[in-house]
């Protein structure tokens, strides 16, 4: 990943209910007709808060009719983790591409 990359994964969390949807998606996978209930928001904000979490990488979904399920995205989990664990190692992280990279 690069630097704009963690940016729009950062973006996405800086929501509340995004960041709650992303916990409850920790235990489970889960129905978009649940979260609905969860929350008790309309559905086309609830697709609107499913759109930034599924576009940065974070959630996968999987559709089964009408209905469409939202899972973890473990492989994206896993990187934003290793991330923060080298945050301060004075390295970048960040793939080739990245402007930060000159400065470390």
């Amino acid at each position: 990943m690069n630097c704009k990359e963690y940016a729009i994964v950062f973006r996405a969390l800086s929501d509340p209910k995004r960041v709650c949807i992303l916990q409850m998606l920790t235990k489970e996978k889960q129905c978009g007709c649940k979260l609905l209930e969860t929350f008790k928001i309309t559905q086309p904000t609830l697709s609107h808060h499913m759109r930034i979490l599924v576009e940065c990488g974070l959630v996968n979904f999987e559709k089964r009719g009408k209905y469409t399920d939202y899972s973890i995205n473990e492989a994206k989990i896993l990187e934003m983790k290793t991330f923060f664990s080298n945050v301060g190692s004075k390295r970048c992280l960040c793939d080739d591409d990245c402007d930060c990279s000159a400065k470390f």
